[in-house]
């Protein structure tokens, strides 16, 4: 079994808003200033894209409850700076009103994208959640890799968080995953042999279609080009801590299962060479969940079909059980799946809100949830 929990880190992305149109409001160099300030939060606390984005990215941890409990704290920090500076801030894919081109944060990396994407950026006004694995090395992240695909539309249809945009219902339950598709990368990766393939194929990338770096691959799972890990990047920031940590959870129980070898004996989490699915199926799942979230159907990452949400959830959480006891999170799984059946994901939450009292609705969805310990 396991020896040691593997570790873990989270990045989170949010918006600051006005409070009462729910635009981006162009306030997070302040926020960054003071946060950037104090010990405590210095190290992980980093400006974003845009003007009006703040990232948190944590910690190397091995608990999720430390997890949790870091994340909710950064979270509250960052609650009382927005309260200082008059506006509101939300963790959501997308915000729900946006203006017609954002004010995108004084970089030279981040200009260069904007003159080489153009009309691209005036929609990419988005915040995801991205964990990072820890792996041995890149031979190793890249067997996790070709496995992650396939479990990559039902981690979508877990954390769809970005139903409205621009004022209006979109239909979809994470709107930032369609707003994606505009982009070199996008989507499912590929297969890959091995970690030199990986890294040669990714180094042949660099100078087309805007890809001025390994950092701007955009796939939905990829390695990181700096850390070693491999991370997951298809779930929308999410309205709640727990929601996160819901996914590092399940995400390294799924790597664990990969590349432990006496787990994987007894967690068959990938499908046999007869059913694995090409990218088309992949990709179009991807689509599917997008827009479906949680209800109706949803790929399962093992027999490669469509099963009702609830049915593929007890069944993969069956099968990533050996990883999720070894590392002490089995009932966070559990607990935390039935909770999403039961109150639903972030999007069918903010479009109930939304429907019944609009952006005064929304708002008072985003401010006590945001750093909600439970």
């Amino acid at each position: 079994m396991v020896a040691e929990p593997t570790t873990f880190g989270i990045e989170e992305e949010f918006v600051f808003l006005d409070r009462e149109t729910l635009r981006p409001a162009d306030v997070a160099a302040g926020a960054f200033d003071t946060l950037s300030a104090l010990p405590a939060w210095a190290p992980i606390t980093h400006r974003e894209f845009l003007a009006s984005q703040v990232e948190h990215a944590s910690t190397v941890f091995t608990s999720t409850d430390a997890a949790l409990a870091s994340l909710v704290g950064f979270r509250h920090e960052l609650a009382e700076e927005a309260a200082r500076l008059g506006v509101t801030v939300a963790s959501v894919g997308a915000p729900p009103d946006a203006h017609g081109f954002p004010t995108v944060t004084d970089l030279p990396r981040y200009l260069r994208i904007v003159d080489e994407m153009g009309g691209v950026i005036a929609d990419h006004q988005i915040q995801g959640l991205h964990v990072h694995v820890g792996v041995v090395d890149h031979d190793a992240g890249v067997r996790a890799l070709n496995v992650t695909r396939n479990w990559l539309p039902l981690f979508s249809a877990l954390t769809g968080n970005s139903p409205i945009w621009r004022g209006h219902d979109t239909g979809f339950e994470s709107w930032r995953n369609v707003s994606q598709r505009r982009w070199t990368t996008t989507g499912c990766p590929p297969v890959f042999r091995d970690g030199d393939d990986y890294d040669r194929r990714l180094e042949r990338l660099i100078g087309i279609g805007g890809m001025q770096d390994q950092a701007i691959i955009m796939w939905n799972a990829r390695l990181s080009s700096h850390l070693p890990t491999i991370e997951v990047r298809v779930a929308d920031a999410q309205l709640e801590a727990w929601s996160a940590v819901l996914l590092a959870a399940l995400f390294r129980a799924l790597v664990d299962c990969v590349l432990d070898d006496e787990l994987g004996r007894s967690a068959a989490v990938q499908p046999t060479p007869e059913a694995a699915p090409g990218p088309e199926l992949l990709n179009a799942s991807l689509m599917h969940s997008a827009h479906s979230g949680l209800q109706g159907e949803v790929l399962d990452p093992v027999l490669i079909e469509l099963r009702p949400a609830e049915e593929t959830l007890d069944r993969c959480i069956r099968v990533l059980q050996p990883a999720l006891e070894a590392a002490g999170d089995l009932e966070l799984a559990r607990e935390g799946v039935a909770r999403l059946l039961r109150n639903g994901t972030g999007a069918a939450r903010q479009r109930a809100a939304f429907a019944a009292n609009g952006r005064t609705g929304l708002r008072e969805l985003y401010e006590p949830t945001f750093a909600a310990s439970l």
